[in-house]
């Protein structure tokens, strides 16, 4: 009798299934490519998309935006990859400013800022240029993520981090939407500080050159996948600066050039 087969859309389901699992119990588990090298970053996205599934049936909700990472260089080359990846925001991850943020529901958090650019009209690829990215966008905010990986001790490539939701972990918004009329985001400069020490600095044109290219490239690159960038959504462009490590009681400020401040306060219930 020959040996039973899986077929690739029951893989995608088994690891999308592990890593929610991790993720609900805090519990970190293997490189997906060390069990399974054969996957391609196209796989990595469908278990992405199965993930996804998993986490609006258990905690309801619904897709808010974009998530770019892996859009600066210092991230680059921290996490040993060449390319941007990207993954809905869905708003059970969003926090408003200054709300305390329970790190006993995370496995290895870290933090970056970012521009977060709000889309004013649709925004739908192939063939999106800057321009027209410009175009659809109604502002920019002050922005905090916090990445988190279901992976033991971040021993990522770029199938790991994608298929885990891209490392998102939860989402900071200022509560001031900027026009764009008048400056470039690319310009932005930024100070991230941690319990009131400088932590990091960084400017926009840290997220691949341009956070509204960065837009652009996304609307692009999803559209293979029917995906269209929605009125109202928002798009976290990308880290400006090297994640850092963030512990309970620790309170992250950024202050940019133009948006203002936005404040992460982390906590924990453990």
């Amino acid at each position: 009798m020959p040996p039973e087969t899986t077929t690739p859309g029951e893989l995608h389901e088994r690891v999308a299934q592990r890593l929610h699992d991790a993720m609900t119990s805090v519990t970190p588990v293997r490189p997906v490519v060390e069990d399974h090298p054969e996957l391609d970053v196209d796989d990595a996205y469908r278990i992405q998309q199965g993930l996804v599934r998993r986490i609006l049936d258990a905690d309801g909700g619904h897709p808010v935006g974009y998530k770019l990472g892996l859009t600066s260089r210092p991230m680059q080359e921290m996490l040993g990859v060449d390319q941007p990846d990207y993954a809905p925001v869905l708003s059970s991850m969003v926090y408003p400013d200054g709300q305390d943020i329970d790190l006993s529901r995370y496995i290895a958090p870290k933090v970056e800022a970012e521009i977060a650019l709000v889309l004013d009209a649709p925004l739908r690829g192939p063939g999106v240029t800057p321009m027209q990215a410009w175009r659809a966008l109604g502002g920019a905010v002050a922005a905090i993520e916090m990445v988190d990986s279901r992976i033991a001790d971040w021993r990522i490539g770029l199938v790991d981090t994608i298929a885990d939701l891209a490392s998102s972990g939860a989402t900071v918004l200022g509560t001031r939407v900027v026009p764009l009329d008048g400056w470039e985001p690319r310009l932005t400069g930024m100070v991230v500080s941690r319990n009131g020490a400088t932590a990091d600095t960084g400017a926009g044109a840290a997220a691949l050159g341009d956070p509204v290219a960065a837009v652009a490239w996304l609307a692009n690159t999803l559209a293979p996948y029917d995906v269209t960038l929605e009125a109202g959504w928002f798009v976290m462009t990308g880290a400006l600066h090297r994640a850092f490590e963030v512990a309970p009681g620790d309170v992250v400020r950024a202050d940019f050039d133009r948006l203002g401040t936005v404040t992460a306060r982390f906590t924990t219930s453990a």
